[in-house]
């Protein structure tokens, strides 16, 4: 068994956009309390986040947009960024803070301290582009940890499996025309954001290490269990990863409101266990996990832990 770390910070509360929003301080409660009551969150190395510096964010993000979200976070009340997001007054730290925490995680990963790390941030990140907030994202955090670990220590190959309901937009085109980064995403098609047909498979460099597989409404374990399998698992091998990162949005269950997929928390264990064992496999265990969506509560909270659970037994 390797070590399991856990990166959080109730700052990340701080980020409020109103109200009904789905993406509310409340999933990360829900999270903390769950782990704590059941014990899980004793078994875990806890690391603390870092305020991520602009040199690691612009190697995702444009220095423009960068400059802009300083520039318009509100010191009272709230900005529109796009039609599902907006910057409270501490949206914008908390959002430096969320990719602060990947890359504490990768730190913490390559110095051996922990095999592996789930790190329960928000705002999550995978729609973010270059230069633009979408869909309830400001910063790419994956997607900045990712460059992170190449530039700072020098990692080749890096896998992001991007788990989440909706297709990673955001880090599909910032690595679609990249040789060093697989890129593999499950999502519910025809779906938001309307990316991630099959035919999008990268480009230049990159063509192939795109690997979108749309699922239908309704499917669950059985299917996605199927997909890992026959699909990323070949691809994994084929690759040989140096480091994996998982995109882990929990809105594939079957109780989210805002899919109409059907996994369970056990599916998901069965996912993270795949996974694990490719990094196990191909690069000693090490794996960062990066919560995205989810927004059914209770099946948030139940499988965050199994994910977790699943990290501490791999």
């Amino acid at each position: 068994m390797g070590t399991t770390g856990l990166i959080y910070d109730p700052r990340y509360l701080e980020h409020d956009m109103g109200a009904g929003h789905p993406e509310s301080p409340n999933r990360l409660r829900a999270i903390m309390q769950r782990l704590e009551q059941s014990g899980t969150l004793a078994t875990l190395t806890r690391i603390d986040p870092r305020t991520a510096e602009d040199e690691w964010v612009t190697l995702v993000h444009r220095s423009e947009y960068v400059a802009m979200l300083n520039r318009q976070a509100p010191t009272h009340g709230r900005v529109s960024l796009d039609a599902d997001t907006s910057m409270s007054p501490g949206s914008l730290g908390a959002a430096y803070l969320a990719a602060g925490g990947t890359l504490a995680g990768v730190d913490a990963i390559m110095a051996g301290r922990v095999q592996h790390a789930f790190c329960a941030v928000r705002p999550p990140g995978h729609h973010a582009e270059a230069d633009r907030a979408m869909g309830f994202c400001l910063f790419n955090n994956v997607a900045i940890a990712a460059r992170y670990a190449q530039k700072r220590y020098g990692v080749q190959r890096v896998l992001i499996v991007d788990w989440d309901v909706h297709h990673g937009n955001g880090t599909q085109h910032s690595f679609e025309s990249d040789a060093s980064v697989l890129f593999f995403s499950t999502h519910q098609y025809p779906h938001y954001p309307g990316t991630g047909r099959a035919s999008e498979c990268g480009r230049g460099a990159g063509e192939g290490l795109t690997i979108n597989v749309p699922m239908e409404a309704g499917e669950g374990d059985d299917e996605y269990r199927a997909v890992f399998q026959k699909v990323l698992v070949p691809a994994a091998d084929a690759f040989k990863p140096e480091f994996v990162i998982i995109s882990a949005g929990f809105d594939a269950h079957r109780d989210d409101p805002l899919a109409s997929m059907g996994l369970t928390e056990e599916g998901y264990a069965d996912l993270t266990n795949i996974v694990a064992g490719i990094a196990r496999q191909h690069c000693q265990g090490r794996l960062l996990s990066a919560l995205e969506g989810g927004y059914n509560l209770t099946a948030l909270a139940a499988s965050v832990e199994r994910h977790i659970q699943a990290l501490v037994a791999a």
